[in-house]
C-alpha cells in the first residue's frame, strides 16, 4: 500500500499538484518514518516550496536512512547553498561529483557554490567539466561565461555564450550575457542590439533595460540613456543598479544634483550595503552643502573601510580622510575587488631598434588629452621630452573636444593611439604591440580611467603620476612620482608602488599657459575695497568644520568677503544659511559662476588671499591661483591630497604661506588680510618667482621626471625589482 502511494505522489508531484502530493507523502511517513524515497521527495517538495530549514531537515533524514545517496546529496547542497551554509553546500556536492563523476548537473552546482565562495578559478574549471560531459548544460554555459568575464575574458565568454543561445535562442539571460560581453569588448552596437531583441520579446527585463542604458551612455547618447533607466525604474521602482547608475549619470552629465541624491538615497534604502554608494552619496551632499549628518556619515565610512567594506572609491575618500593608512586601504578594497591583476606578463630582450639608437619608449595612458585639468598641466611635459632619448606614444582613452588643447597634445607625441573602444585586453595588447618601455597611469582612479589595462600589465614598468594624489593599492604598479613633500620620508610604507622623489614638486606646470588678461573687480561683482579671501576648488572640498574656520577668519576681519567657486543652487543656499546660523551676514559670500580656463584664471587675480582645502588641498587650482599672481595659503595635510597646495609653494619659493596646524592657518590669514605692505610683499615675490622658480619651469621638470625614468629603465635592464630613489636636483 505504502509503495502505490508513493508512487502516486511522485505522478502528482511530477506534475505540479504539490498540496495533493505532499498529503500522500505524508501518508506514507505515517506508515513508515524512516522510509528513505519519501523523506527525499518530500525535502524535494520542501525546497520547491521554498521551505528550506524543514527541508533541510528532511535530506538530513533521508541521509540517515541511506547514507551516500547522490541525488539527496545533489539537493542538500542546493538547500544549504540557499539557506547561506556554503561550506557545508560544497561538502555535499564534493560528496556527488565523488559518487557520479559523470553528473554534468552536479559539477554545475558545485561550480557555482565555488563561485558564490569567491573560488572562481575552481567554479571555472567546474563548468568546463560540466560542458565537457553534456555541451547542451545552459546553467553550465551561461556560468562559464560569467566567470570568464569575471577573469576579463570577454572574447572567450561571447564564445560561451553563443554555444548558449545556438541550443536555446530565447534564453534571456544568456542574450542578456552575450550583450554585456560585447560591450566589454568595445563592441557597444552589437551589444544595444542585443539588449533590443531581448527587450522586444521581453520588454519587461528591467535588469536589460538598464543595461541598454549603460550601452548607450558608453555611446554618449545620454537623453536615450536616462530614457531606459527611466524604464527599468517604471518596471521596478526599487531597482538598486538603475537608482545608482541614473543617479551617476544625473549628476556628472547633467549636473542635476537634487534627483542625482534622491536616487542614491532610494538605492540605500534598498540595499543598504551598496557598494560605493554610502561614499558617492556623500560625496553629492558634499557638492551641496548639505552637512546635516556629515560627521556621523563619515564615521560610518571609516569604519566600514577599516572593516574591509567597498563602502567608498578612492577619489570619493581623497575628500574625507586624511588618514595615509585609511586611504591605502579603501584603494586596496576597490582594486581587489574591480581590478585584480592577473598573472604578471613576462617580457623578453629590449626590441632592436630600442637597441641601436638607445631611445625609452614611454606610453601615456589617459582619458583627458583634451581641454581639461591633467592636461593644462601635462602639455608642456610631452612637449619637451627629449627626443634624442625618448620616444613618446599617447594612448587615449577618451574623447576629441575640438579644442586647441586636443590638437596641440595630439601633435606633442611621437604616436596618438585610441584606444577607447576597445577592451581592457585588446588595448593591453595594442600597447604591448609598441613595445612600450614604461607605462604611465595619468588617471588612476580619476576620469575615464583604465586600471583594467594596467592590471594586465602590458609593459614592464608601470608607473602612477599626476591624476591620483595617492597610492593605487596593487602591486602591479611599479612606481609613483612625488617628492619629499607629498610624501616624506619615512611614508613609504602607505603605498603600495615605490616612491620615486623628485627634486621640487612632482606637479609639471605648463609654462606656456596664456598670461593673465586684466579684469576689474566690478566685472565681477566684487566690492573695490574689501579683502578677498577666495577658494575656487570644487565643493565637495569643503568640509563642515573648515568652513566653520574660514567664517571665523572673516568675523575677525572687519570687512572682508568670500570668494567661492558657483555651483549647484543648493550649494549657495546651504553655505548661506550655515553663514547665517554662525552669526554671519550672508552677503559677505559671493559666488563665482563658471568660466572658459582663462577667463576664470584672470579673474583670481583679483582676489587677495586663496585659502586651501583640507583634507583634499587645491592641485591645479592651486597653480592657476599662483599663476595668477594670486598667494595661497595652506596647512600641510597628512596625505598626499593635502601636501601638493605645500609642494607648489615650496617650488614657487614661498614655503612661509605652508602652515602646520589650523591655528597658525587662522593666524596667518588675519595677520596677511590686516597687513597690506605684508600680502603685497608675497604677491612681488610670487610675481617675480614665477619666471624663475622652479614650479613653472617645464623643462627642468621635465628632465626631472626623465631622470626618473632612466633610473627605472637602468634597473630593469640590470635585472633588478623596481625599488625607491631620489631624483637628484637640476
Amino acid at each position: 500500500m505504502s509503495q502505490q502511494l508513493l508512487q502516486q505522489a511522485m505522478a502528482l508531484h511530477q506534475v505540479g499538484r504539490l498540496d495533493e502530493a505532499e498529503k500522500l507523502y505524508q501518508q506514507v511517513l505515517a506508515a513508515s518514518p524512516g522510509a528513505y524515497p519519501a523523506l527525499h521527495l518530500m525535502g524535494v517538495l520542501r525546497l520547491m516550496q521554498n521551505r528550506l530549514p524543514e527541508a533541510l531537515a528532511l535530506m538530513q533524514a533521508a541521509l540517515r536512512a541511506q547514507p551516500g545517496a547522490p541525488e539527496t546529496l545533489a539537493n542538500l547542497g542546493i538547500v544549504l547553498s540557499g539557506l547561506g551554509r556554503q561550506e557545508e553546500a560544497l561538502a555535499a556536492l564534493d560528496g556527488v561529483v565523488t559518487a557520479r563523476p559523470g553528473d554534468s548537473r552536479a559539477w554545475s552546482n558545485r561550480g557555482a557554490i565555488r563561485s558564490r565562495l569567491g573560488m572562481p578559478a575552481e567554479a571555472l574549471a567546474d563548468f568546463e567539466r560540466a560542458v565537457a560531459l553534456d555541451g547542451g548544460n545552459l546553467d553550465a554555459l551561461n556560468n562559464r561565461g560569467l566567470i570568464l568575464q569575471e577573469f576579463r575574458r570577454p572574447e572567450d565568454a561571447l564564445a560561451s555564450f553563443d554555444a548558449l543561445l545556438v541550443r536555446a535562442p530565447d534564453h534571456a539571460e544568456g542574450r542578456n550575457n552575450r550583450g554585456l560581453a560585447l560591450r566589454e569588448m568595445g563592441r557597444a552596437q552589437e551589444a544595444l542590439a542585443e539588449f533590443d531583441r531581448l527587450l522586444a520579446a521581453q520588454p519587461s527585463h528591467a535588469g536589460a533595460w538598464v543595461n541598454r542604458a549603460a550601452t548607450l551612455w558608453r555611446m554618449d547618447r545620454l537623453d536615450e540613456a536616462l530614457e531606459s533607466y527611466g524604464k527599468a525604474l517604471a518596471l521596478d521602482p526599487d531597482l538598486p543598479a538603475a537608482l545608482e547608475s541614473r543617479s551617476n549619470l544625473l549628476w556628472t552629465r547633467h549636473q542635476a544634483l537634487a534627483p542625482a541624491i534622491a536616487d542614491l538615497e532610494r538605492a540605500l534604502q534598498v540595499q543598504p550595503d551598496l557598494p560605493y554608494a554610502a561614499g558617492n552619496l556623500l560625496q553629492l551632499k558634499m557638492h551641496a552643502a548639505d552637512w546635516g549628518h556629515f560627521d556621523e556619515d563619515k564615521a560610518k565610512l571609516d569604519a566600514a573601510v577599516r572593516a574591509g567594506k567597498p563602502a567608498a572609491q578612492p577619489f570619493v575618500y581623497q575628500g574625507l580622510s586624511d588618514s595615509p593608512a585609511d586611504l591605502q586601504a579603501c584603494a586596496r578594497i576597490y582594486t581587489a575587488r574591480e581590478y585584480p591583476g592577473a598573472a604578471r606578463t613576462e617580457f623578453g630582450a629590449r626590441r632592436a631598434d630600442s637597441k641601436a639608437t638607445g631611445k625609452i619608449r614611454i606610453g601615456y595612458v589617459c582619458g583627458e588629452f583634451r581641454a581639461q585639468a591633467t592636461m593644462y598641466l601635462a602639455a608642456g611635459l610631452f612637449e619637451s621630452h627629449d627626443r634624442t632619448k625618448f620616444e613618446v606614444i599617447a594612448f587615449d582613452n577618451g574623447r576629441d573636444d575640438g579644442s586647441a588643447m586636443r590638437a596641440r597634445v595630439t601633435a606633442a607625441f611621437d604616436k596618438f593611439i585610441s584606444i577607447a573602444s576597445l577592451c581592457d585586453r585588446d588595448a593591453a595588447a595594442c600597447i604591448r604591440a609598441e613595445e612600450v618601455d614604461i607605462l604611465v597611469n595619468l588617471n588612476g582612479y580619476f576620469g575615464r580611467m583604465r586600471m583594467g589595462v594596467f592590471a594586465l600589465t602590458p609593459a614592464p614598468i608601470q608607473v602612477n603620476y599626476l591624476g591620483f594624489p595617492g597610492t593605487l593599492g596593487v602591486d602591479y604598479m611599479d612606481y609613483i612620482l612625488a617628492d619629499g613633500v607629498v610624501i616624506p620620508n619615512g611614508e613609504d610604507h602607505y603605498f603600495d608602488e615605490k616612491v620615486v622623489r623628485l627634486s621640487g614638486s612632482y606637479q609639471i606646470n605648463d609654462d606656456k599657459r596664456t598670461p593673465v588678461a586684466a579684469t576689474t573687480r566690478a566685472d565681477h561683482g566684487l566690492p573695490q575695497d574689501a579683502f578677498v579671501f577666495c577658494h575656487f576648488n570644487y565643493g565637495y572640498k569643503i568640509l563642515p568644520a573648515h568652513f566653520a574656520l574660514w567664517l571665523n577668519i572673516l568675523r575677525q576681519a572687519e570687512g572682508s568677503v568670500l570668494w567661492l567657486l558657483g555651483g549647484d543652487p543648493q550649494f549657495a543656499r546651504n553655505l548661506k544659511a550655515q553663514a547665517q546660523s554662525l552669526g554671519l551676514d550672508p552677503q559677505r559670500l559671493i559666488f563665482a559662476p563658471p568660466l572658459p580656463l582663462d577667463a576664470h584664471v584672470a579673474r583670481m587675480a583679483l582676489g587677495d588671499l586663496f585659502l586651501d582645502s583640507l583634507p583634499y588641498n587645491a592641485h591645479t587650482t592651486a597653480s592657476d591661483a599662483l599663476w595668477a599672481g594670486l598667494p595661497l595659503l595652506t596647512c600641510r595635510g597628512a596625505a598626499f591630497a593635502g601636501r601638493v597646495a605645500a609642494s607648489l609653494l615650496q617650488a614657487v619659493g614661498l614655503p612661509e604661506l605652508v602652515t602646520d596646524t589650523l591655528a597658525d592657518y587662522e593666524k596667518l590669514a588675519l595677520a596677511l588680510a590686516r597687513d597690506p605692505v605684508l600680502l603685497q610683499h608675497y604677491r612681488d615675490r610670487l610675481k617675480e618667482n614665477r619666471r624663475k622658480a622652479p614650479l613653472f619651469d617645464t623643462a627642468r621638470t621635465t628632465r626631472q621626471i626623465e631622470a626618473a625614468y632612466e633610473t627605472m629603465m637602468a634597473r630593469r635592464l640590470r635585472g633588478e625589482a623596481p625599488q625607491g630613489f631620489a631624483v637628484a636636483p637640476s
